[in-house]
């Protein structure tokens, strides 16, 4: 690391091969991948908001999709249709191939760095049923699975010695200069200092943006950094009206009762006591898509059929009561003490109360088959990706499974690229310069009466409101109006804290900041969406149509605002038809 006095100013700089930006399951994996195919030559820079060990991926809980016993019924071919039909038929079919082509390998390998995986009584790997699935493909650690997938990754990574660690690195811009990728700029909490990491490639795998929204179950971290930097960086935002709501958000807190619970048997009832699937998906019931589970309860509680809850947030019952005592200690521990420790709510003797929360990113940064960006030398992979796998609504336990399998297609790649011998970037100084003038000089500059906390209330409040799990025209014009309004609000806000170390209101103001801009992509392509398909749907346009909007809408920065345009869906095998569960 060399310390330098850029133009007056201490700018801290480190070079390296790769930087890693993000250390979920995508980035962790994909660091195991340089590092093993390498030998270890690669150096690689690993960029982490929090500690390493400590990313939202941790949280996911229920399973990883894989088909692992072709002998017990299921296929590869059935995991793609489950999945195409699930998307809605928006997803990419040559993606999706792959997609399941890959996943059992990688839970084998998991499986060989150590993952404790739950076992059937005759040894295998167990797997339960979730939402969408022909067959039982979620692949489980109990209810912990994305917490022990994390430490196997991270276990087998230390084998390793050619890296270096920039945990609490809070990344503010990606560095370009004619187009190409220079480095990534940002600042090292521990120090205060602002920092310029070049390297010849790089993989964003920065996790989602679910905190824009107030009802979420994502940790309070994950502020949609990767996108909205990638955004203004010139890549586009892939499909960014899909934003997934899970039906089962613990009320108040929006925790997450995984779809584990309803895997294992749980069911949903309304306020009459009765199972409310019975009514939306009589084959599936509670395991039928996310989409379609959540529009059904939502459905129940705006009909009067659900519980009065605190502050709006009514609910219906997840009732796991009839499985008894010892399937919920086994299959569900974690579910039981967070019901417990948060609610003092025992699940072994009463119904959880939960609605529907914003949960997943189905866009993000654009991304070919391979992870690739349209930026040479910078690939994204994980939730802050779009490679066009989940198109309109993603089935439940494929999103871990997307993690290691474009983390390791990823890694594959950028060790092809670096073996051509790239040059190491120069620094570039007008870029860095304008970054630090823009930081230090016009955010933490500024004497304005605005309250950003305020700022992120009252977005977070409208996006609950505006771009929920129904949406129409007038309600995202009213949404879309009032976030231009806080963009010019945004203006006049003050960094009260002028410290260095750890100065958390600096970073508050710059996710801030990311979120507002992803917000105005969000409602733009909602609005511009005219239709009903998945994770979208219209009150004032309620079925899919294929013959205007089976497209990808892609998002491009400018700025005067978001700039739509479209691309073709990739269909290889089967044909949109109506989705019936």
């Amino acid at each position: 690391m060399i310390t330098s006095g850029h133009r007056g100013r201490e700018i801290e700089t480190a070079a390296h091969d790769v930087l890693i930006f993000g250390t979920g399951l995508a980035g962790l994996r994909a660091a195991v991948e340089i590092a093993r195919r390498s030998k270890d030559t690669i150096n690689i820079g690993l960029v982490s908001k929090v500690q390493i060990q400590r990313p939202h991926s941790v949280c996911a809980e229920g399973g990883t999709a894989a088909v692992l016993r072709e002998e017990d019924g299921d296929n590869l071919n059935l995991h793609s249709w489950d999945t195409v039909k699930g998307s809605d038929f928006l997803a990419d079919q040559d993606v999706v191939d792959r997609f399941v082509e890959t996943s059992p390998k990688e839970i084998l390998q998991l499986d060989q760095w150590g993952m404790p995986w739950s076992r059937r009584p005759d040894g295998r790997i167990q797997q339960r049923p979730f939402g969408g699935h022909s067959f039982p493909r979620a692949t489980m650690a109990a209810d912990k699975t994305g917490f022990f997938e994390v430490q196997a990754l991270y276990d087998t990574l230390m084998q390793y010695r050619n890296f270096s660690r920039y945990d609490e690195f809070f990344a503010t811009s990606i560095l370009v200069e004619d187009g190409e990728f220079r480095g990534l700029a940002g600042i090292f909490m521990p120090t205060g200092k602002f920092m310029v990491l070049r390297a010849k490639a790089m993989l964003i795998a920065s996790g989602g943006l679910g905190t824009l929204y107030a009802f979420t179950t994502y940790s309070q971290t994950v502020s949609g950094d990767g996108q909205a930097l990638a955004y203004r960086a010139g890549l586009h935002l892939e499909d960014p009206e899909f934003l997934q709501f899970h039906p089962t958000g613990l009320v108040p807190s929006g925790i997450l009762m995984t779809e584990a619970c309803r895997g294992e048997g749980g069911y949903l009832r309304n306020s009459e006591g009765k199972r409310l699937m019975e009514t939306y998906a009589s084959k599936f019931m509670e395991l039928a898509p996310r989409d379609i589970v959540s529009r059904s309860e939502m459905t129940e509680i705006l009909e009067g059929r659900g519980f009065p809850g605190p502050g709006g947030l009514d609910y219906v019952h997840l009732d796991l009561t009839h499985l008894g005592a010892e399937k919920i200690n086994h299959a569900l521990p974690l579910i039981r003490e967070v019901c417990m420790k948060f609610l003092a709510l025992d699940p072994i003797l009463t119904p959880i109360p939960v609605r529907p929360v914003a949960h997943y990113s189905m866009g993000g940064i654009e991304a070919d088959i391979n992870g690739a960006t349209a930026m040479r030398g910078v690939w994204a992979a994980g939730e802050v990706a779009c490679h066009s796998l989940h198109g309109a609504n993603r089935l439940g336990c494929n999103s871990t499974a997307e993690c290691l399998v474009w983390g390791g297609i990823t890694g594959e790649e950028i060790v092809k690229y670096l073996q051509s011998d790239p040059p190491l970037p120069k620094l570039p100084a007008d870029a860095v310069d304008a970054e630090w003038e823009r930081i230090f000089v016009g955010l933490c500059g500024r004497k304005g009466g605005e309250d950003p906390y305020a700022i992120k209330k009252e977005l977070r409040e409208l996006m609950d409101r505006f771009a929920g799990v129904y949406r129409d025209a007038e309600g995202m014009a009213e949404g879309l109006k009032k976030v231009l309004a806080l963009k010019k609000r945004f203006a006049g806000v003050s960094v009260m804290d002028k410290s260095g170390i750890y100065n958390t209101n600096l970073v508050n103001v710059l996710e801030i900041e990311n979120l507002l801009d992803l917000a105005e992509v969000i409602l733009t392509a909602a609005m511009a969406r005219q239709e009903s398909r998945g994770a979208h749907s219209r009150r004032d346009f309620k079925t899919r149509d294929d013959d205007n909007w089976l497209k990808h809408t892609l998002a491009g920065y400018t700025k005067g605002g978001p700039v739509l345009s479209y691309k073709p869906v990739a269909i290889t095998n089967w044909k949109p038809v109506e989705r019936k569960y």
